[in-house]
């Protein structure tokens, strides 16, 4: 375990307060579990580097990604101010990882005690609920074709790097980690990628995608272009 350093020109000020509220660092392995659903909980986790994924278990074994969290994300948040929480999801280690740990208690009284900073952390949780809200809305109201092409266009927004050719999606997917994000089957990804690649609007190379046509994809489910903040995979 590490002392945490605090860099505070790179990070929010609500985030640079939280990293106050740390007092070690933790080293976490690629493909390990940061924590799992039902564990108790008496920490929250603020991503220093790397990337996690935020998943929830469904009852005939398959999962349901919620979040990849990567740098001055927080996870854990949804324990605050419950008596005897546990874990609601399972945070599974995508890179290998450097996590500052904050006792929950100790966030429970700085919270308390400083308005600012109470503040700020509605904002953000408000912030984090509207977009899962409207992550859910697509998957509810837009049916296997729509979600897929939400969750495209959210990772274009999380992720997306802009190329000659397009806009790449960087970070590694296969077929079913795509389909754990869209409550769906690998076959159906299977056969909706292969749609778009056969009509130009994506490419896969690697398990990387690049989008050329994101308008395409936007009007095909009538995108709102709601502001990036709201429209994430994070």
């Amino acid at each position: 375990m590490n002392q945490v350093t605090i860099q505070e020109a790179s990070i929010s000020n609500e985030l640079s307060e939280l990293l106050k509220s740390a007092n070690h660092t933790i080293h976490m392995e690629k493909g390990t579990y940061l924590f799992r659903e039902g564990m108790e909980a008496s920490e929250l986790y603020l991503i220093l580097s790397g990337r996690v994924r935020v998943s929830k278990g469904t009852s005939d074994g398959s999962e349901l990604s919620l979040r990849i969290c990567s740098q001055n994300e927080i996870v854990g948040e949804l324990t605050l101010f419950t008596v005897q929480p546990k874990y609601l999801f399972d945070c599974r280690i995508l890179e290998n990882s450097e996590i500052a740990v904050i006792q929950k208690d100790e966030l429970e009284r700085k919270l308390f005690e400083n308005t600012s900073l109470a503040f700020e952390f509605m904002k953000w949780m408000s912030d984090h609920f509207r977009k899962t809200q409207t992550k859910f809305r697509d998957l509810v109201l837009l049916g296997k074709k729509g979600a897929l092409y939400s969750t495209l266009v959210r990772m274009t927004n999380s992720f997306g790097v802009q190329k000659n050719n397009g806009i790449l999606i960087d970070l590694h997917l296969t077929n079913q980690e795509l389909a754990n994000f869209c409550a769906t089957t690998r076959e159906s990804v299977n056969r909706m990628l292969h749609e778009l690649r056969v009509k130009g609007i994506i490419s896969v190379h690697k398990g990387y995608i690049t989008i050329h046509d994101l308008r395409y994809i936007k009007n095909e489910i009538q995108c709102e272009d709601c502001p990036a903040k709201y429209c994430s995979i994070e």
